[in-house]
């Protein structure tokens, strides 16, 4: 999870939108407690830490494209990670190896720095060794974009909270710009690829991912990728690869340039 200040690149007003009162962070401790959210799962990275990722598809899950990178810049190897669903106290729901990263076309990874680009572009899948079919672990749809002022939950693992997902079930859009979502939710380092979820037609889909902290005025907000337009296109680049060779090979996208506004993001 990366932390910037953000200053005159998004314009918030404080008072002028009806927003939900947050609620506190539940830590989903129990069997009953998990329902319906064990698609999430924790990412772990060897000798590096962990991200939050969820389950799109039986064979695909999706997080955020900066968890791919190494400290030297450098993309890792699909051996270093590991998908563990629905982790829980040291069980998870199921576990599984990875045998493909794609981060989005367009992005370019920046390090300590980041531009709005990069974050509207921060988003990854990773194609499992193995299935996850069980009628406990589903994966999720996926739903349009949040507005302004829209009621979000968001199922996060994270620093001092790292053996079980942490649910915080309403929190708000503050606004948007260029496809990064600024929100209000409650975040932490290990949350980077947490899905965002809003509740469409009596449906839990996600809606975007979270790809860093921030503050705005001094205020704690968490940004989002917003996935219309992006995930299409990283499934498109995806499912152009086709299947994966016998024992799984690391390919990463690079077609594409993108057009850099020059604007920066400052790390406080």
């Amino acid at each position: 999870m990366r932390r910037f200040l953000l200053s005159t690149l998004i314009f918030l007003t404080s008072g002028t939108i009806g927003l939900a009162q947050q609620s506190e962070l539940v830590t989903l401790q129990t069997r009953q407690d998990s329902q319906g959210w064990e698609g999430v799962g924790r990412l772990d990275i060897a000798n590096k830490g962990f991200c939050t990722a969820s389950l799109i598809r039986d064979r695909l899950i999706l997080t955020a494209a900066h968890c791919l990178y190494d400290d030297n810049g450098s993309l890792m190897s699909p051996s270093r990670f590991e998908f563990r669903a629905g982790l829980r106290s040291g069980r998870a729901e199921a576990t599984r190896r990875i045998s493909r990263v794609f981060a989005h076309p367009d992005y370019q990874h920046e390090g300590n720095g980041a531009d709005p680009e990069e974050v509207a572009l921060d988003i990854a899948v990773l194609e499992l060794s193995q299935p996850i079919r069980t009628t406990r672990v589903r994966p999720y749809q996926i739903a349009t974009h949040p507005i302004t002022g829209d009621e979000v939950g968001v199922v996060s693992y994270g620093r001092g909270r790292e053996e079980a997902p942490s649910l915080q079930e309403v929190c708000s859009v503050l606004g948007r710009q260029t496809g990064v979502i600024v929100m209000n939710c409650d975040v932490e380092f290990g949350s980077s690829g947490s899905p965002v979820f809003v509740v469409r037609n009596g449906q839990t889909k996600i809606a975007s991912v979270v790809s860093a902290m921030a503050q705005v005025d001094g205020q704690k907000v968490s940004l989002g990728t917003s996935l219309d337009g992006p995930l299409s296109t990283l499934l498109a680049h995806f499912a152009a690869f086709g299947p994966a060779s016998p024992g799984g090979t690391q390919r990463i996208m690079t077609l594409g340039e993108r057009n850099d506004t020059g604007a920066k993001f400052v790390s406080p």
